[in-house]
């Protein structure tokens, strides 16, 4: 495609999928949640709550209704992941929301191995919580979402005691090349006429013809809560790169940094989140381990579009893509804090590496303890979700100089086993001291402790 064809023509991003934003306790915000129709096509919901006064009425409720213990903030809740599946057992499989959401617990921090005792222990801040309008659960005070049974036990069966590892979790959505080609044929007959007038008619032209957008989960089942999150925070970090959607820190977008004339005519961004933590800790004996940092990287690559629809390496790299990525990982903490899908995931590639590390140590064997519950989707169903399986496309046109600039891909890639291969040796001990501080000394029947 040359760029005269488009001369005169305005910036053009063509983002994938669907976007939610959180909803912090104390400020006024509007949410969005996420339909999926029966044909696994994803779509935003919004929800308003002027002045927080829904959210207030329901930390009001929660402040009632929760147990004092579970209520007060804690910077190192524990909880047995033996003795949690033992009590559900004796529950015949059903969970209450103290289960449901880990008494509070907001990250999965540190991993303690008890052979004695025949414990797992996690441990992490953890707070009272609440929903939000949206649907999030939240903590009270902070706004930090919860970390939620069923994705650690996602993560447990992604690398269960005695079997295989799985090598990668992660979700990818791009477009079809049937949607490319349409696309690249589209914009070859309309480029000859194009002039700032007819800016939106082509953007919604290119809608039109890439269509939708496919979605695809790998190393888990994508009718799990835990591959809806990862779809959630993927798109939602592109509507911010394509000036779609206003980040709720201050974070130069993409669309912002980008020059058309020193972009590949048919280039296509790729931006994709991995595991990224300061470190990884683990004691002299392995039986614990700590994650210190926000555990997630935002990182880029550029392809190149054919007329056909198919996609090759640019071979050239894009400075203001790579300007974006570095900023989107800086302001990582902040964007967690003020909205709840990027806290999530985080909180996702946490109980990944915990679960990687649990098996890679063998703590499973270490306790005797075979998940005969949690391991058993007859018995602990997490694959109850609509799947997602398509995104609409999303576009944004801004008049600026006289290139096209393509679609955004990417996606989420953990690769929980290379980021154990980074862990380093605490020697200084404060691991291996946190854990027998941890000693589990607990009555019949508890599972959480502070």
């Amino acid at each position: 495609m040359s760029p005269r064809i488009l001369r005169g023509m305005a910036l053009v991003l063509i983002g994938l999928g669907f976007g939610a934003i959180g909803l912090t306790p104390g400020r006024a915000q509007e949410s969005a949640g996420v339909a999926i129709d029966a044909e696994g096509v994803l779509r935003t919901r919004m929800f308003a709550d002027p002045g927080n006064r829904l959210l207030r009425e329901r930390i009001g409720a929660a402040r009632a209704s929760l147990d004092h213990e579970l209520l007060r903030p804690s910077a190192m809740r524990k909880i047995s992941l033996n003795r949690l599946e033992r009590a559900i057992a004796e529950r015949n499989g059903l969970v209450t929301d103290e289960m449901r959401y880990l008494a509070g617990l907001q990250r999965a921090q540190y991993v303690f191995c008890y052979p004695d005792s025949g414990d797992i222990v996690l441990a992490g801040p953890a707070e009272g919580w609440v929903t939000d309008a949206a649907g999030r659960v939240v903590g009270i005070n902070s706004g930090r979402p919860v970390v939620h049974l069923e994705d650690l036990v996602v993560a447990l069966r992604a690398f269960p005691p005695g079997g295989k590892s799985t090598r990668l979790i992660g979700c990818s959505i791009d477009p079809t090349p049937e949607g490319l080609a349409a696309m690249q044929q589209f914009l070859q007959q309309v480029g000859p006429h194009a002039t700032p007038a007819h800016t939106q008619a082509i953007a919604e032209g290119l809608r039109t013809n890439l269509g939708l957008q496919r979605v695809s989960i790998q190393g888990i089942h994508p009718s799990t809560r835990f591959a809806q999150i990862l779809v959630e925070a993927d798109y939602r970090m592109k509507l911010i790169g394509i000036g779609l959607e206003q980040p709720p820190v201050r974070l130069v977008s993409y669309v912002d940094r980008a020059n058309p004339a020193q972009v590949s005519r048919n280039a296509m961004q790729r931006w994709y989140f991995t595991p990224d933590y300061e470190s990884v800790r683990v004691c002299d004996d392995r039986l614990a381990m700590q994650l210190v940092g926000d555990g997630v990287k935002l990182i880029g690559e550029d392809e190149l579009v054919t007329a056909e629809g198919q996609r090759r390496a640019a071979g050239r790299s894009n400075h203001a893509s790579q300007a974006f990525v570095a900023s989107f990982t800086q302001k990582y903490p902040q964007l967690a804090a003020r909205s709840a899908v990027y806290a999530e995931l985080r909180n996702l590639i946490d109980v990944a590496i915990v679960a990687a590390f649990v098996q890679q140590e063998d703590l499973y064997g270490k306790v005797d303890w075979s998940m005969p519950l949690l391991g058993d989707e007859s018995k602990y169903a997490v694959e109850r979700h609509a799947a997602p399986r398509q995104v609409e496309t999303a576009v944004n046109a801004i008049w600026r100089g006289n290139r096209l600039m393509t679609p955004v891909g990417g996606g989420v890639t953990i690769e929980a086993a290379r980021a154990l291969r980074e862990a380093r040796l605490d020697e200084k001990g404060e691991v291996a001291r946190l854990r027998r501080q941890t000693a589990v000394e607990l009555p019949e029947g508890q599972w959480w402790w502070d």
